[in-house]
């Protein structure tokens, strides 16, 4: 039974003085601490690391729901001793946003795959093996040109790489270059065979490398659009250097502009807007099987400008769902994130 004042525990990774330090205006989630607070709630700081894993876990026991900020890759820690904790919370009857099981679904490089078909989608393939991997990439990047490759987990653009063909002598190895989406990372030319062996550690413990073809609108900018639920609660449109090879002399390119900010009602947005209202995200929730009351609080998905259609308009590639710690946000989404769990724990709208 909900009491009349849910707690609602606000997890982020910090170390032990971390987690004795905070409080509800201490952090950068403060908004969204005020703003649940005006929605009737009663949220509280849980500083999460797995050298104090229970202690988390009995906090998480004791409350009513749970919202999650960890990245699944965070200076050589995983979500590992996290992921099962908050199983455990939610099979106790905590209302846990994202479950770490719809993050398996929508918060990988994996749904690019599974979702390719929708209107997002573009010439996508996945590899689940390294043999996979080493037999039928070359022949693709070889008639397909420039693609992109991302392993199933990771953040800050870890893992996520544009590879190019470069020409080679017949009979000799064959070289690419390759560039990693990590900010300061340079590009490097590389034997193929040497750049597949360093990407085999992608597929441990069931993972995979899915595979794109490079968008040539890169430069044209990145749309975040953030999303509570099935609603549209934003837009970010930023000036992406990751993936853009800089000029022989040039390091400008290796700092991306600034994320601009958005509302929902932005004029340039409402093609999109609609598109992932109307269409997309149902689909993408048909597709994965997950439904209205599992969708995360607080979710987002990036796109890339596609090539225009046959009447000029643009077009929208999904590059990314992000699901694990979607911050920072519109100045709207700390409201939407409380009015969202008000309503997921059924209390009158505020």
């Amino acid at each position: 039974m909900i009491s009349s004042s849910p707690r609602i525990a606000i997890v982020w990774r910090g170390d032990r003085e971390a987690r004795r330090a905070a409080t509800p205006r201490n952090n950068r989630f403060h908004r969204i601490f005020e703003e649940l607070a005006v929605a009737g709630l009663n949220p509280e700081p849980a500083v999460f690391d797995e050298e104090f894993a229970d202690e988390v876990l009995d906090q998480l026991l004791d409350v009513d729901a749970v919202l999650v900020w960890v990245n699944p890759l965070d200076n050589g820690k995983t979500r590992a001793v996290l992921d099962p904790l908050l199983r455990k919370v939610a099979k106790a009857g905590r209302f846990v946003s994202a479950h770490p099981d719809v993050i398996l679904k929508m918060g990988v490089k994996e749904v690019l795959y599974e979702t390719r078909h929708i209107g997002w989608g573009v010439d996508t393939h996945l590899y689940r093996t390294a043999a996979e991997f080493r037999e039928a990439f070359l022949p693709r990047l070889r008639a397909e040109g420039p693609r992109v490759l991302k392993r199933n987990r990771g953040n800050a653009g870890q893992g996520i790489w544009k590879v190019e063909l470069l020409e080679a002598l017949p009979g000799g190895p064959t070289f690419v270059q390759v560039l990693e989406a990590r900010r300061g990372s340079v590009p490097e030319m590389l034997d193929l065979a040497d750049f597949i062996a360093r990407c085999e550690s992608y597929f441990a413990e069931n993972g995979c490398i899915v595979d794109q073809p490079y968008q040539f609108r890169l430069l044209d900018g990145m749309i975040r659009c953030y999303m509570s639920g099935e609603r549209v609660v934003g837009f970010g449109h930023q000036l992406i250097r990751a993936l853009v090879t800089p000029s022989a002399g040039c390091t400008e390119l290796s700092e991306p502009g600034p994320r601009i900010m958005h509302p929902a009602s932005a004029e340039p947005f409402q093609t999109l807007r609609t598109r992932m209202e109307e269409e997309w995200t149902p689909e993408m929730m048909s597709t994965l099987g997950i439904d209205a009351m599992s969708l995360p609080i607080i979710w987002d998905a990036d796109f890339l400008y596609g090539p225009p259609d046959a009447s000029g308009n643009d077009t929208y590639v999904l590059c990314e769902i992000n699901i694990s710690s979607v911050f920072a946000i519109p100045d709207e989404a700390p409201a939407e994130i409380a009015r969202a769990m008000a309503s997921r724990l059924r209390l009158p709208a505020i």
